[in-house]
């Protein structure tokens, strides 16, 4: 098979998994595990087409092969390792869906959708007070709506200590 063969095989795929055909998708996808069982993307890919059909336990091996190594792009990575993170915390093992997530925020800090689910998964270890700190910070740094903007100084400082109480004003926010 000619490297381009590859190519053509999973956009195929893809192509199959994005409008629908989820299981055909699916069988291609492990038919080019079978025969490239290196290759991240198609690990990627594996692991999303099972994950989208509700197979999450299946998905597990196909992402944790996805990011051990080199070849996906930042996207990609960054996907399938919040896959890999849902996916854990979906089918109960919460301690592997904060480790993983957890090092994928130290990986790409900037990314929200990563601290939501992390935020979840630390709710799923007893973390919550961890949980709700990261939640208030994200929903602080990136919400328009205008009620919450209003109040974005009280949300970041309680975001820092949900403990405070009433005391000098710099929690309400209207000082």
């Amino acid at each position: 098979m000619e490297p381009g063969d590859l190519e053509t095989l999973l956009a195929q795929s893809v192509r199959l998994r994005e409008t629908g055909h989820r299981e055909e998708a699916r069988e291609r996808l492990l038919a080019l595990r079978a025969r490239f069982p290196e290759d991240v993307r198609v690990a990627y890919q594996t692991a999303w087409a099972h994950d989208v059909l509700g197979l999450e336990a299946d998905a597990v091996p196909h992402y944790v092969d996805a990011v051990a190594g080199p070849g996906l792009s930042t996207d990609d990575r960054r996907g399938a390792l919040l896959g890999l993170g849902s996916t854990y915390r979906t089918l109960g093992r919460h301690a592997d869906a904060v480790a993983t997530l957890s090092a994928a925020t130290a990986e790409f800090p900037e990314d929200n959708a990563l601290k939501t689910f992390l935020s979840m998964a630390l709710y799923n270890v007893g973390r919550a007070h961890d949980g709700m700190r990261l939640l208030l910070t994200v929903l602080a740094a990136t919400s328009a709506d205008p009620d919450i903007v209003g109040y974005r100084p009280a949300i970041e400082y309680y975001a820092r200590d949900l403990d405070a109480v009433e005391g000098d004003g710099s929690a309400d926010g209207t000082d």
